[in-house]
């Protein structure tokens, strides 16, 4: 009789793989799955384990810690275990803090200084709403002077799968259902039920990949006037988030604002920050 071997459909995750699987996420990108997470996490790879034609998740562990060519697989990891909800213009009231209180202040505090610059990052933009939201609120600012300024904005995610839909700049009805109809208008290129950001909009922004466990490379991330790390700080443990949102502090320029998402908080994190309360929503401000 021949041996039977359980397809991945059928394959269950062991506590003690799990703690294995969860400790080595934790240790390549910061990202942390508590004991509650088990079930989430199994499902969340399942699909890895058909994509390598694997049995059970001890040789997927065991692939991903020992095999020299799972680098790439490193990569597949992180798109299964992050989640690419987002759209434009999201939570309208601290997009409302950031276009019409904080923007003008920085931009002022830069030509002042005359030094007409201005350098943004949305870390952690998903498949880009977030950055080319941005961006639309900068040109809608600066309209026709847009040109007498150095603007980037840089959009990193740890998902290259997110960050391939971003460089496609190509979304649905439902990802701008917040977007005004006059700013549909005039930053997205119509084509049945699917809408391409205009040029003007995404030379703007440039992406890139990026692990936030990679504390050498986030160090470089300095000199910004403001930061949109969004619905991030929910994938880490205490200790992550007190080491990364000290890194954000240190990637900001003195007077540069921080917006974290609506849900969370820097209590206990961080006290470097002083709290800033716009109408309906919060932002972070290092002084």
């Amino acid at each position: 009789m021949s041996e039977f071997k359980p397809s991945a459909g059928t394959a269950q995750m062991t506590d003690d793989t799990f703690r294995l699987l969860r400790d080595f996420i934790y240790e390549h990108s910061g990202i942390y799955f508590s004991d509650t997470k088990k079930s989430q996490l199994e499902n969340r790879l399942i699909l890895r384990l058909r994509a390598n034609n694997l049995s059970d998740y001890d040789k997927y562990y065991y692939m991903l810690k020992y095999d020299p060519q799972a680098a790439k697989e490193l990569r597949s990891l992180f798109d299964s275990v992050t989640t690419n909800e987002t759209s434009f213009f999201r939570s309208p009231p601290q997009i409302q803090a950031f276009q019409e209180k904080a923007l003008p202040e920085l931009m002022l505090n830069r030509e002042n200084m005359g030094e007409k610059t201005l350098r943004l990052w949305s870390a952690g933009c998903s498949t880009g709403d977030e950055p080319y939201t941005m961006a639309i609120i900068v040109k809608e600012l600066l309209q026709e002077n847009l040109c007498d300024w150095d603007v980037k904005i840089f959009a990193s995610d740890i998902s290259e799968k997110a960050l391939r839909s971003a460089r496609a700049a190509t979304y649905n009805e439902y990802t701008l259902r917040s977007v005004p109809p006059e700013i549909k208008k005039k930053y997205f290129i119509s084509n049945g039920t699917q809408y391409k950001i205009t040029d003007e909009i995404r030379m703007l922004v440039e992406l890139q990949y990026l692990n936030f466990n990679d504390d050498k490379r986030v160090r470089l991330m300095r000199g910004f006037d403001a930061i949109f790390c969004r619905n991030v700080l929910i994938y880490f443990d205490d200790t992550a988030k007190k080491r990364f949102v000290s890194q954000l502090y240190d990637n900001l320029n003195p007077g540069g604002y921080l917006f974290i998402g609506h849900s969370e908080s820097l209590h206990n994190i961080s006290r470097a920050f002083k709290l800033v309360h716009f109408p309906g929503a919060l932002g972070y401000k290092k002084e």
